[in-house]
């Protein structure tokens, strides 16, 4: 199978953060940047163009203001795949009506599917014995129900995010413990390109040892990610503000994969995942 327009919607998930990428739109790369290269390296090898890529996700959007702000101009592009993400900032709220959420999302993904493009979904992760987020795993679990009958319902593809099971191990998250690492990304890519049915050479990364903490380490680790991010997290939210207030799509308009890939901003990265940023002079001189 092959394609020659993505648009990606949804919110940090899919804009990429977690995969640290100075010398990219937004200072990050993301599986949908990944899937994208290899999607256009599909698209070649059967003798077509190639792929044309839109990613509009902003971090912190909840799942109504992805389909307000990203519906209509996704729509606008034409495209023949699109995936979309959201829901995930919703059940971090103190109140959430999933019932309503889910009536809404189900109504925007009937709009793409019946565009005829091929539109994949996603389940929440399972957030399991989280110290923080496996409390609301009810509610997670609810939300990734609700995302396989609409899967079911309207024909969409569905990665089933709460049944990859390697998203269990904590070498796949970023240091915010919210967000998946360079090394998660890679792995949904994989999974993406998977659920599509797409021919791709992406292998999940090698994972480092696991550290070896003592309970002092592991407490004072603990510790540093309460300062650094989980008491900014809560005091936007008590302030009513979120990360992506100021910022605007990486990719707003549909761009050929291939030009982005001669900046060394997509396709040359596509099959590896490392965790350290990549400097911009050292990615313009390969």
């Amino acid at each position: 199978m092959t394609f020659s327009r993505y648009v990606a919607l949804g919110d940090s998930f899919t804009e990429g953060v977690g995969d640290h990428a100075p010398e990219l739109p937004g200072a990050v790369r993301g599986w949908a940047d990944r899937v994208a290269a290899a999607l256009d390296a599909a698209s070649r090898a059967a003798g077509e163009p190639g792929l044309e890529y839109a990613n509009l996700a902003i971090r912190g959007r909840k799942l109504k203001a992805v389909i307000d702000e990203q519906l209509a101009p996704a729509l606008t592009m034409t495209p023949d795949l699109v995936t979309v993400h959201a829901g995930g900032n919703d059940i971090l709220r103190p109140t959430v009506d999933l019932d309503e959420l889910l009536a809404y999302y189900d109504d925007a993904i009937a709009q793409l599917v019946a565009t005829g493009a091929t539109v994949a979904i996603f389940t929440p992760h399972d957030p399991g014995g989280a110290p923080v987020f496996g409390t609301l795993r009810g509610r997670f679990a609810i939300l990734a129900e609700g995302m396989r009958q609409i899967a079911d319902t309207r024909g969409a593809v569905l990665v089933d995010y709460w049944r990859i099971r390697d998203f269990d191990d904590r070498r796949l998250w970023d240091f915010d413990r919210m967000h998946m690492s360079a090394v998660g990304h890679q792995r949904m890519a994989i999974a993406v390109l998977d659920a599509l049915g797409v021919d791709h050479d992406l292998t999940p990364t090698s994972l480092p040892p696991t550290p070896e903490l003592t309970t002092a380490q592991a407490r004072s680790a603990d510790l540093d990610w309460a300062r650094r991010f989980l008491a900014p997290w809560i005091g936007r939210r008590l302030r009513g503000v979120s990360s992506g207030d100021d910022l605007t799509p990486r990719y707003p308009e549909p761009v050929a994969v291939e030009a982005v890939s001669s900046r060394c901003q997509l396709a040359q990265n596509a099959s590896t995942a490392s965790t350290e940023p990549t400097d911009a002079n050292d990615c313009a001189a390969r």
